[in-house]
């Protein structure tokens, strides 16, 4: 089955561009309530998948560093601990059941490697039990 039937597209993803800055990150991913979102560059390309951890690790790691001074520190700051690969949307849906099991989405790109969407774990731990319970 090709993944497209699962892809939750760009407009409805909660995502963050890579121009962004610590606090600009932090308040959307507050407001969200999400531990991670895509990183998406200026030309709407995939750059990574940032974390609460990679957040407060940058936290820790940076002396003096207080919620204030976030909107000083740059997200091209914030070293990303996961590398999240992106798959094409080309791919089939068994190319991502290993990559789910690591993360809570997957992102898609498309053969220009544009960013244009995620694949959520949930849709597919779903069409894995499907498999299960159909035989």
């Amino acid at each position: 089955m090709n993944i497209a039937f699962f892809l939750i597209p760009k407009k409805e993803v909660v995502y963050i561009k890579y121009e962004s800055t610590m606090r600009q990150a932090l308040e959307k991913m507050e407001y969200h309530r999400y531990s991670a979102v895509p990183l998406i560059d200026s030309d709407g390309k995939y750059v990574g998948t940032l974390t609460e951890g990679d957040l407060l690790w940058k936290i820790k790691n940076t002396p003096n560093l207080t919620f204030e001074n976030t909107r000083k520190i740059w997200l091209k700051e914030v070293p990303l601990h996961q590398k999240n690969q992106a798959i094409s949307i080309n791919a089939e849906m068994e190319d991502i059941i290993l990559k789910s099991l690591d993360q809570n989405f997957v992102p898609v790109v498309d053969d220009n490697n544009t960013f244009i969407g995620i694949i959520r774990r949930r849709e597919i731990i779903e069409y894995c039990a499907k498999g299960v319970l159909v035989k």
